[in-house]
């Protein structure tokens, strides 16, 4: 006779696993081991989803406690879900969870095993492994994953002293976002890190072989740059065109998570853009794109307009967030700068061009444009001048109020009128990243509420790298926070 509990439990798991495979593994796990780990980690390997039924205190051979055991189980990366219970409630609770793998480790293989027969009834298959000599790397990769080093921000106090910042003062600003209304604009992105153990170079040809252990998903894009306004305090709306897929189903919820409302236009014409980066030993080897870049059509446009305009009245800024996948035609740009121009509401923009083509001087009139220095030159057509000029060229020619042009590790320039060139230079501030990817998202979140809270060209950029340096101190896309951004400016 099994307790209600443990058919609760087997009922529970079954629905959250619906249309997944399965794995079933048991023991008491008093110290793990690497043997553990090895057929642990080989268990995972085998289906969708890891179930270890952990053995209750005052079973035999059982040393520490379940919550220490159950804790330690819990921290690792195969291990999907923890179910304590009792030797005798083994074979029925297997029966009730129809896993469709039991592993056991090889050496019970010649024993008695009384789970064969459970297993044999519903069609399942009972595995003996000792798993691979490779039991560190999944925990190992995601902890890289999970965990931010040091931010370690370096303060620029000549930067500071020439424009007469002060530590309050940006503080003061930081506090000012709370309850800032604001709308993004852009395509989504979701950004998938799939952790890899490098096996070595083939034996056939010249080819890196990698084995994949983890992956963590995350929203990109647009959508992170909609989650870092959120997590810094803002009333944050956004809109963009998707495919009529999960991808974009499972995004929305996520941004519900960060506090965003969402507005997402299907289109089944589109697949919701996805990346995979292949990381090992902390980089990145290789990036794989799935996306169709065509624009959104006129039916997809009227419906964000349509939905533009009920929100205007109550807006503070609107920001294109272009990647250039096609959610921001310009006859949707030229109308929704139009309305905010009537309105009386800024609008920023980055149009980024790093893989693809784009042009960030369609955002006619924007109060901030934030772009790298090949943006930039994309724009104008110009790749010999000096960087002063082609900046000057895209501030006469787009009308923007200011610029921030980005230089990467060598931090940006902040050109806007009554700015000195030479003395807007900011350097990064950060000399320990560990992913460069989203930080410029990061920096157009924070120096954009900046602006519309009152802050200067300087005090924006500065606001703005500093939320770039904790953004690239850590892998894949999290939203910022405001405790975070006030924590760093000491």
């Amino acid at each position: 006779m099994i307790e209600q509990h443990l058919r609760d439990e087997a009922t529970a798991l079954l629905k959250q696993a619906e249309g997944k495979r399965l794995v079933f593994v048991s023991g008491n796990f008093n110290i793990i081991h690497p043997g553990h780990l090895r057929l642990l980690n080989f268990a995972r390997t085998c289906g969708d989803c890891l179930i270890v039924g952990l053995f209750d205190d005052g079973q035999r051979g059982v040393v520490l406690p379940l919550e220490v055991r159950r804790e330690a189980l819990e921290s690792l990366a195969a291990v999907n879900h923890v179910v304590p219970l009792t030797n005798a409630a083994l074979g029925p609770f297997i029966r009730l969870l129809k896993p469709h793998f039991v592993v056991k480790g090889k050496e019970h293989e010649g024993a008695v095993n009384p789970e064969r027969e459970v297993v044999r009834s519903y069609g399942g298959q009972l595995i003996f492994s000792a798993g691979e000599a490779r039991f560190s790397t999944a925990d190992l990769l995601r902890r890289e994953m999970l965990l931010p080093v040091d931010v370690r921000v370096r303060h620029d106090p000549e930067f500071i002293k020439k424009h007469q910042l002060t530590i309050s003062r940006l503080k003061g600003l930081i506090e000012d976002f709370d309850g800032c209304r604001v709308l993004v604009l852009g395509d989504l992105i979701v950004d998938e890190y799939v952790a890899c153990d490098p096996l070595g170079m083939s034996q056939e040809d010249p080819t890196i072989v990698l084995s994949p252990v983890d992956s963590n998903i995350y929203v990109g894009g647009a959508g992170i740059v909609a989650s870092h306004m959120a997590g810094l305090g803002a009333k944050t709306s956004f809109m963009g065109v998707v495919g009529d897929d999960d991808v974009a189903i499972q995004s929305e919820v996520t941004l519900k998570k960060y506090g965003v409302e969402t507005f997402l236009i299907r289109d089944s014409s589109r697949v919701t853009v996805r990346k995979q980066r292949f990381r090992a030993a902390n980089k990145t080897l290789l990036r794989v794109n799935y996306l169709r870049s065509h624009d959104a059509g006129e039916e997809q446009v009227e419906k964000i307009l349509k939905r533009v305009e009920e929100l205007l009245p109550s807006l503070q800024l609107v920001v294109f967030s272009d990647f250039n996948y096609g959610s921001l035609p310009q006859s949707l740009v030229d109308a929704v700068s139009a309305r905010c121009r009537g309105a009386g509401v800024p609008f920023v923009a980055d149009s980024q061009a790093s893989s693809q083509v784009g042009d960030v001087s369609r955002f006619q009139e924007a109060a901030l444009i934030s772009a790298t220095e090949r943006e930039v030159r994309l724009a104008v057509n110009d790749f010999k001048s000096g960087l002063q000029n082609v900046a000057n060229k895209l501030l006469d020619n787009s009308g923007t109020r200011m610029l921030f042009l980005k230089l990467g590790a060598e931090g940006l320039l902040t050109f806007a009128p009554g700015v000195d060139f030479s003395t807007g230079t900011l350097p990064a501030m950060n000399s320990n990243p560990v992913d460069v990817s989203g930080a410029g998202d990061a920096m157009l979140a924070a120096a954009s509420l900046a602006l519309i809270a009152g802050g200067t060209a300087q005090e924006c950029a500065y606001i703005g790298s500093v939320a770039a340096a904790i953004q690239v101190s850590r892998v894949g896309n999290v939203p910022l926070e405001r405790s975070a951004l006030l924590r760093e400016l000491i």
